[in-house]
């Protein structure tokens, strides 16, 4: 006998309520949910706080949403919707400068929504909502025109990806226990100088390094450290293409 429940527990594997009580809908759940989280972080995410901050209890949250779980799939999804990738373009070298654009509004939004860091890739069926299937087969567009072959383009967008979120997640890391701190960049940096300066006092390839960056804006540095890595992907991912050309 049928039980009801999906066969795999995701909810994008199970039929969304279409009569919804306007006071209480899951998109208002989920966007008080982004908020929630945006201010406070992934630990003081539950269900009961959520209904706090929306007037209902727990329970009647759970009439649109069936779990904690489905609630992370839906707002990891909601903020997918926020990424730009760029449209179609009639040059086929020109995939280089749309992928970079799609990895740094990728890098963006991770940052603005720190704690998406540390949910990506752990959110069950995350890869079928609706903002996250939309967004991928339009950045796969990107790597298909470049000139790769079906199933390696899948593979080349996933590298990028891949460098992008793993970047990024020390990058929200450090971002989030500075705003905890009550410093700006500038003021951390200028704080911890002393001490660095005296850990690599005997090694000098480190200590070449701090010389270099003395005074330096170190938001600055961090966007000059993720271009050249994402440089130095796509360089890779450019001698593939090169390489298929030649066959």
């Amino acid at each position: 006998m049928p039980t009801g429940k999906p066969a795999v527990p995701s909810v994008w594997a199970r039929q969304r309520n279409k009569r919804e009580q306007p006071a209480l809908s899951q998109d208002r759940i989920v966007a008080e949910a982004v908020r929630l989280l945006d201010e406070e972080g992934i630990e003081a995410l539950s269900m009961r706080s959520l209904g706090t901050r929306l007037g209902a209890g727990a329970t009647s949250l759970y009439r649109h949403v069936a779990s904690k779980d489905e609630l992370i799939e839906l707002v990891v999804d909601e903020i997918y919707g926020e990424l730009e990738v760029p449209g179609e373009s009639g040059a086929p070298d020109a995939w280089r400068e749309s992928v970079a654009a799609c990895a740094g509004s990728l890098r963006a939004m991770i940052l603005r929504h720190p704690w998406a860091a540390s949910v990506l890739g752990q959110v069950g069926l995350a890869e079928l909502g609706p903002n996250l299937t939309r967004q991928s087969e339009r950045m796969l567009a990107l790597f298909h025109r470049a000139g790769f072959p079906a199933g390696e383009a899948d593979r080349a967008m996933n590298t990028v990806i891949a460098y992008v979120i793993g970047m990024t997640v020390s990058e929200a890391a450090y971002l989030s226990m500075l705003a905890r701190s009550g410093q700006s960049e500038q003021e951390l940096m200028e704080g911890l100088r002393r001490v660095a300066e005296e850990a690599v006092r005997d090694l000098p390839l480190l200590r070449e390094g701090y010389d270099e960056r003395a005074g330096e804006d170190p938001s600055r540095l961090r966007d000059e450290g993720f271009a050249y890595g994402l440089e130095r992907f796509l360089d890779g991912l450019q001698a593939r293409l090169d390489a298929l050309g030649a066959h």
